[in-house]
């Protein structure tokens, strides 16, 4: 009777498990890694794709180019150029540098560059707020008006409010609210007080900053 090969695990344990790179122990997922680059930094605000925009600057510049290629292939072939190349030629051969229609179209293109460095340098999704991601692995975020909801039935259910109004911006919170009893003061404390742990309740990276005005209904004449 053969005798069976002696085994390679210490009695009483399986092989091991291989820890994925990153990962926080054995079995267990690893991080996901952000979707984009630029989402490591450090504001965590997430950027916006910008499929239009994109997509109208390939088409103009892949159209120009186009055009522009077939002309001087035209004129190395001996025919002669566009009739709106020519035109544009002669204008700005004779026009000076100070007239009214170059510098109007150099700040127009000039405008227009700026505005292209402003939609590539900026994160865009102004409307999306970004949430806490302490040992989560997704990120995750808040729409501006699902806040304003979210602190408006908190308001709301303050003794003593009856009509609330929420504007949710990325840096400050504002409330308006109407009281028919109670003193306004009392209102308004009660109401900072709920709708600060509402804000700290949401996860939010940035809390925003709370504006909370508090008033009588106005008189019927």
């Amino acid at each position: 009777m053969r005798g069976r090969a002696p085994s390679r695990h210490p009695a009483g344990r399986g092989p091991r498990r291989h820890e994925r790179a990153g990962g926080g122990g054995p079995g267990r997922a690893a991080p996901l890694a952000p979707a984009h680059p630029r989402e490591a930094r450090v504001n965590g605000r997430f950027w916006s794709v910008r499929r239009v925009t994109a997509a109208l600057v390939a088409v103009v510049v892949l159209g120009g180019a186009g055009i522009l290629l077939y002309d001087v292939a035209s004129v190395r072939a001996g025919r002669p150029g566009m009739r709106w190349r020519r035109v544009l030629l002669d204008e700005l051969e004779r026009r000076p540098l100070d007239d009214v229609w170059v510098l109007v179209g150099a700040g127009a293109a000039m405008a227009l560059g700026l505005w292209l460095l402003v939609l590539a340098l900026t994160p865009g999704l102004r409307r999306l707020l970004p949430m806490r991601r302490d040992a989560v692995p997704v990120r995750a975020g808040l729409d501006r008006d699902a806040v304003a909801l979210v602190l408006r039935d908190r308001a709301q259910a303050v003794p003593g409010v009856r009509s609330v109004r929420v504007r949710a911006r990325r840096r400050a919170v504002a409330v308006r609210a109407v009281s028919h009893f109670r003193d306004l003061d009392d209102v308004r404390d009660d109401m900072r007080t709920a709708l600060a742990d509402g804000i700290a309740e949401l996860g939010l990276k940035r809390p925003p900053a709370l504006s909370v005005r508090v008033r009588r209904p106005a008189k019927r004449r």
